[in-house]
């Protein structure tokens, strides 16, 4: 195992994203999922909803695991302010912007309580296209590299990067073994990529040292969503 403090259990690595249209449908969802799933992502779609400070709530008495990914994006003084208040909820992770100033008061708002902070390094729906209309016109690695090593200089606990954007390089060039990665756009072999740009399968981004698998549509839109969360799990298996 890493130096870096991931479950044992493979299946606690595995976190689905709750994109789903209202409270009553999350719930419904949770129930579906059973004991299949012990970790949720929350993002801007369920956080703006009618009844959401009741679902996390539900979740943590659930004994489920939060991860809160709104992207936080502000003024030093706001962004601290606003993980203070996540981090008296008991939230387990949220995510920020990879902006020096954003990261660095995300850092002095969550003090010493135990929420960690992943910094967003690319968006995995962007490429090099995308990068150049927000006036980047490096290599997409180039810039998930640089990100990464800024997040280990302020003091964030983990960065979200794709499959294909290699964790365990991406650790080697940050310095630092403990940097935690979080990994969206991972399908199955043949499934949909959705709008993901640089996507890879379970089996893949674990090899590639990814700690936590991000993944909502495949299980979400599943016909049987604790059966498509079971197939993720044991693709996740075989990079064991």
């Amino acid at each position: 195992m890493p130096d870096r403090d991931i479950p044992h259990r493979i299946e606690d690595r595995l976190i689905v994203a709750l994109d789903v249209a209202n409270v009553d449908a999350a719930r419904a969802l949770l129930d579906r999922l059973g004991d299949a799933v012990s970790f949720f992502k929350l993002g801007p779609r369920l956080a703006f909803a009618a009844g959401f400070d009741g679902l996390v709530a539900e979740l943590q008495r659930r004994g489920k695991r939060i991860f809160l990914d709104v992207k936080l994006y502000d003024i030093g003084e706001t962004v601290r302010e606003g993980v203070a208040r996540v981090a008296e909820r008991g939230i387990d992770f949220l995510t920020v912007h990879g902006d020096a100033e954003i990261m660095r008061a995300a850092v002095a708002g969550r003090a010493g309580a135990p929420l960690k902070i992943f910094a967003i390094t690319v968006l995995t729906s962007l490429g090099a296209d995308g990068l150049a209309d927000l006036g980047y016109h490096g290599p997409v690695e180039e810039l998930v590299r640089l990100r990464a090593r800024r997040a280990v200089e302020c003091g964030v606990d983990g960065i979200i990067a794709a499959p294909h954007d290699n964790p365990d390089a991406l650790r080697r060039h940050a310095g630092s073994p403990r940097l935690f990665v979080a990994t969206p756009g991972v399908r199955l072999a043949g499934g949909a990529l959705d709008d993901h740009k640089r996507a890879g399968t379970p089996r893949q981004a674990l090899a590639a040292g990814a700690d936590y698998l991000i993944v909502g549509r495949p299980i979400v839109a599943s016909d049987d969503p604790a059966a498509a969360a079971r197939r993720i799990i044991d693709d996740m298996r075989g990079a064991a």
